[in-house]
């Protein structure tokens, strides 16, 4: 029993320093304190029990996208939610304290003991072939770094607490663990994925999708390396702003103060591994006919001659595929986790309450019985090209930033409608405003403009089916005097299923959500992020593989880009980039990209940060539709105006969320983030 003994009161010391005293492990609680650590991992089902308890502290307060509750990272200058509490306001004013949505830091503390705990001992389990220890292993290894990844991207630099724990003898002022540094944080977590990719498989079975594969290991790293790589902390030459008051307490700084071009190079190596897998490639549906085209499916329409992707079949061009449903169907549901081969990681259906589904929930209008609250705002909605690759007429004119071209006037006439001259739009009725035609596909697949059609297929009777919906006041899904309406008159159609509907009248109908995966890391991100890394690298590196098996010649090669954001362009029913030579216009079409691309997503939020752009972005108006007008008025309503109850703001401070108080009490060498207070 002194194993035990050793093993429980090195966790107590661990939880005192770095959780809660008051808490002990779920699985401790599970095991409930009777078993020895050579019980639990001599016996297969109890270490897989274990292992999956530590996967358990992925979901809640560590999802990547989900809804607003616990994790409400989806929303920066490009979603906003109305609700009936003030978090929202909150979350963009920065008045949210030190105590605020700190769920994520105990959580992610809790599964690294697990991890840890497991990775020490699996090998004793004669019950699993060796093959099968070094797969559990592995995965426990990653979950590990995947929790000090999350832990990065919100907090900035944590501590990294020792692999076999810490000596519980040691008296109490000894025990303080210090923050390490940025580019320590993401050392460790790319040596650990390295670790974790020599014994994950390529792929896994439809049965443990939600298990992480070489390339979720793989990808995770290159994500940590180019966040390092990042202005966030790696300051441009002359740039100002190097966060030299984040020191831990004895000085050291934790955030790079020098610039470091040949980090952009080991990124772009780390997302370059992930292509070389050969694992993965972005979802294309095929050419939808008109004669076979249906309600909630309509026939593909062909994107304008480009002279280049319309000539040629994929992944060349886009003759042969269905550009709209390309998009829409990687996160409606309508495509299993196992079918979808730009999947790298997702945690599958396993998000609780808290789920893509329930986001959708809240997308959808009164019509469908939704909450009618996750909305777009007009620059994301201006940010979508034309279906030839213009921009929008009008495009960011209200803060600035357009050419001073008027928005498209005029709307759809019945004729216009009757003679379907305008397919795109997918409508029944007349009255669409002509600003929200001719755009590119992925803009029918996210955005719930003015007028757009919600299919409702599942509803059992065919009125309630196919309807459009319209934001104006009065209209029933527009401004009511309650806290459930669109401030900015355009929803979120992505992630969003022709059968969904909350409620029916049908009573063997009660819900229906198409059940949904989460998009944790997809290959698309991958692709923009080697072009993003390419882009900024101005020397030649020679950077090794992953394995070390080869080696790559880094540095920015416009053909290499290509191959980054061309497969992007192409399934997005987009012509290619013309200014490769310009790193500046590169630099500004690659984010544009990721906007666009990446919506919903849980990556804005993060990337406006690790570009150190937040402070310009997010203090931006938010502006759109002008919601309080009536149908009678509609001209006016489709004139961007500046949403007063969605307020923006942004200090300095919020590039990093704070350390709780809690937290900086049980530990004496954990500083706070710069900004932020370390009392009550």
């Amino acid at each position: 029993m002194k194993k035990k003994y050793t093993l429980m009161s090195a966790l107590c010391v661990l939880a005192f320093v770095l959780a809660s005293c008051a808490d002990v492990l779920d699985a401790d609680h599970y095991f409930e304190d009777r078993m020895t650590i050579e019980e639990v991992f001599t016996d297969r089902d109890y270490s897989e029990q274990w292992l999956a308890n530590a996967y358990y502290y992925l979901t809640i307060n560590n999802t990547d996208v989900s809804s607003k509750k616990y994790n409400p990272f989806c929303f920066a200058d490009d979603m906003y939610y109305g609700d009936t509490d003030d978090r929202y306001k909150r979350l963009k004013n920065g008045d949210y304290d030190e105590n605020f949505l700190q769920g994520s830091w105990i959580d992610a503390y809790k599964g690294i003991r697990q991890a840890s705990i497991f990775i020490l001992n699996i090998d004793m389990n004669e019950q699993m072939t060796p093959e099968e220890r070094a797969d559990y292993k592995a995965q426990a290894r990653f979950v590990r770094a995947y929790f000090y990844w999350l832990l990065l991207r919100k907090y900035g630099p944590v501590p990294l607490v020792p692999d076999e724990g810490i000596d519980y003898t040691k008296e109490y002022d000894e025990l303080g663990i210090p923050r390490n540094s940025y580019d320590e944080c993401v050392e460790y977590i790319s040596n650990e994925m390295l670790l974790a990719a020599k014994d994950l498989p390529l792929s896994r079975s439809a049965l443990y999708i939600a298990r992480p594969t070489r390339g979720a290991a793989l990808a995770t790293r290159a994500k940590a390396l180019l966040y390092a790589a990042s202005p966030i902390n790696n300051p441009r030459p002359g740039d100002q702003e190097k966060f030299a008051d984040m020191v831990n307490w004895d000085g050291k700084h934790l955030i790079a103060q020098e610039y470091d071009d040949k980090k952009w190079a080991i990124a772009a190596a780390a997302a370059r591994d992930v292509m070389e897998l050969g694992q993965y490639d972005l979802y294309h549906a095929g050419v939808r006919r008109p004669e076979s085209a249906m309600s909630g499916f309509p026939a593909t329409i062909t994107p304008p001659d480009d002279g280049d992707f319309s000539n040629n079949l994929w992944p060349n061009g886009w003759k042969d595929i269905d550009p709209f449903e390309s998009y829409r169907a990687i996160f409606n549901g309508s495509l299993a986790a196992s079918d979808n081969p730009e999947l790298i990681f997702t945690r599958g259906q396993n998000l609780k309450e808290e789920s893509v589904s329930q986001m959708v929930l809240y997308q959808l209008p009164p019509l469908g019985n939704g909450f009618n609250t996750h909305g777009i705002t007009q620059k994301q909605c201006d940010a979508y090209y034309m279906n030839d690759g213009t921009d929008c007429p009008g495009k960011d004119m209200e803060i600035g930033r357009g050419n001073g071209s008027k928005r498209a006037e005029g709307f759809v006439t019945r004729e216009e409608e009757a003679q379907k001259k305008y397919p795109e739009l997918d409508v029944h009725e007349e009255g669409v405003s002509k600003q929200y035609v001719q755009r590119e596909p992925r803009f029918y697949a996210s955005v719930a403009f003015n007028g757009s059609t919600w299919y409702f297929l599942n509803r059992s009777q065919q009125h309630e089916k196919n309807l459009q919906v319209f934001y104006y006041r009065g209209s029933g899904n527009g401004y009511t005097n309650t806290s459930y309406w669109l401030r900015t008159g355009i929803g979120v159609k992505k992630f969003v299923h022709p059968n969904d509907c909350h409620w029916g009248n049908d009573p063997l109908v009660t819900q229906y959500i198409q059940k949904k995966v989460d998009p944790a890391i997809r290959y698309a991100d991958i692709l923009l992020m080697y072009a993003e890394a390419l882009n900024e690298v101005d020397g030649t590196y020679n950077i090794p593989s992953w394995d070390g098996a080869k080696s790559y010649a880094i540095k920015r090669d416009i053909d290499e880009m290509k191959r980054g954001t061309r497969p992007v362009r192409c399934r997005a029913g987009l012509p290619d980039f013309k200014d490769y030579g310009s790193k500046e216009a590169m630099r500004a079409n690659i984010k544009r990209e990721r906007q666009i691309e990446l919506m919903g997503e849980g990556q804005r939020y993060y990337d406006l940060r690790r570009w150190k752009d937040a402070e310009i972005e997010e203090s931006l108006p938010i502006y759109g539709c002008n919601t309080l007008l009536t149908v009678d008025q509609r001209e006016l309503f489709h004139i961007p105006v500046e949403v007063a109850s969605l307020p923006t703001n942004f200090s300095r401070k919020m590039y990093f969320w704070p350390i709780s108080h809690q937290e900086l009490k049980r530990n004496k060498k954990l500083v706070q983030n710069p900004g932020w207070t370390y009392n009550e």
